[in-house]
């Protein structure tokens, strides 16, 4: 039977890297976003804005897609906002497809912020959860809207009989510009930066992350991910921790993130010192080191985002993933870590994001 996606959030990392790895194995690919991508070959775009249920519905008026993949949130000022529209989006999509009757499998990226809590709130549910992270474990009782993501689509799957699949990537490393949470590329803005003022490229973030075992998520191991648990039928109505498949030391990584850059590495020093504060400042010198290198994009709040890579790095605790779940069930992609940013790199110097 012919296989249709909706890929929503198709102009993010998850979303684009899922986009391609579907087209490349044959199936008809329709990209959600307010502003899709137009250069993937192949992704039909579908404009539509999630939080506006009448325009939603005319969008997706002549889409019935076999199949969903939810790859969006939107960032608000509190948990409780985040609930309220995060959930909202799931419900009205949802609710949008619920007539075509054409649904057989929706799966829903949230991440490790399932097991931690909210950026705002990690540990203060008063302990610090068991690592490897697992999916066993239970909900904290904390507010959190990726709970409120994933009750959108037990309601659904019940009421429209379709099977679903959670996933959980620890940090995402891939190509995205205009990313809310973008690591790589934030890492890599910052050591072209270092390079270009003679700075040392400063380990940000806590003593338990640059000496604690940690993991991230290739994009194109979730899409990977995704696509395997769209084909199989053991996948059904499972929840799936996404990760690499390899552990490091970021006092290990740093050092050969900052020799690809050919500038000097400074570990952690004694103290947490935010990216955002470093980077506080930089906006008018990347604009002007755009300029000068022929750069394709001078805003540095499109392609970095400190914000994001300091909660990652500052957290209290190592982080890592099990992932044995899917890999009893044969998903056994593995991928070096090393080369994901390696790789990250070489794309965007490539795309003339970087100098």
């Amino acid at each position: 039977m012919q296989r249709s996606a909706l890929v929503v959030g198709a102009s993010g990392i998850g979303g684009r890297y899922t986009a391609r790895e579907l087209l490349a194995h044959g199936w008809t690919v329709y990209g959600l976003a307010r502003r899709p991508p137009r250069d993937l070959p192949g992704l039909i775009p579908v404009v539509a804005d999630l939080l506006d249920e009448v325009g939603l519905q005319a969008a997706l008026a002549d889409v019935a897609p076999t199949h969903v993949f939810i790859t969006t949130w939107m960032r608000q000022d509190s948990e409780a906002e985040n609930i309220r529209v995060n959930a909202l989006m799931v419900r009205n999509l949802l609710d949008a497809l619920s007539p075509k009757k054409s649904l057989r499998h929706v799966a829903l990226v949230t991440g490790l912020k399932h097991y931690l809590g909210p950026f705002e709130a990690y540990a203060s549910s008063g302990t610090l959860p068991d690592t490897p992270l697992r999916e066993s474990q239970p909900r904290l009782p904390i507010e959190n809207f990726y709970y409120a993501q994933e009750d959108e689509v037990y309601a659904a799957a019940a009421r429209d009989r379709f099977t679903w699949t959670v996933h959980r990537p620890h940090t995402v490393i891939g190509m995205a510009v205009g990313n809310a949470m973008n690591m790589g590329t934030t890492l890599a803005v910052y050591a072209s930066i270092c390079k270009e003022t003679g700075r040392p490229f400063q380990f940000p973030g806590s003593a338990a992350q640059w000496n604690g075992l940690s993991d991230v998520t290739d994009a194109r191991m979730l899409a990977k991910q995704l696509r395997w648990a769209a084909d199989c039928d053991c996948a059904r109505d499972e929840a799936f921790n996404i990760a690499n498949g390899d552990y490091f030391r970021w006092s290990w990584l740093w050092r050969r993130l900052a020799a690809w850059f050919g500038v000097p590495a400074a570990g952690f020093s004694g103290t947490v010192q935010p990216l955002e504060g470093i980077m506080a400042n930089d906006a008018e010198l990347w604009a002007d080191m755009a300029r000068r290198h022929g750069l394709q994009e001078a805003d540095l709040k499109r392609l970095a985002s400190p914000w994001h890579t300091d909660l990652d790095l500052g957290r209290p605790l190592e982080v890592m993933t099990d992932m044995a779940n899917s890999r009893r069930l044969g998903f056994s992609n593995w991928q070096s870590t090393e080369d994901s940013f390696f790789d990250l790199f070489t794309a965007l110097r490539a795309e003339r994001l970087i100098p």
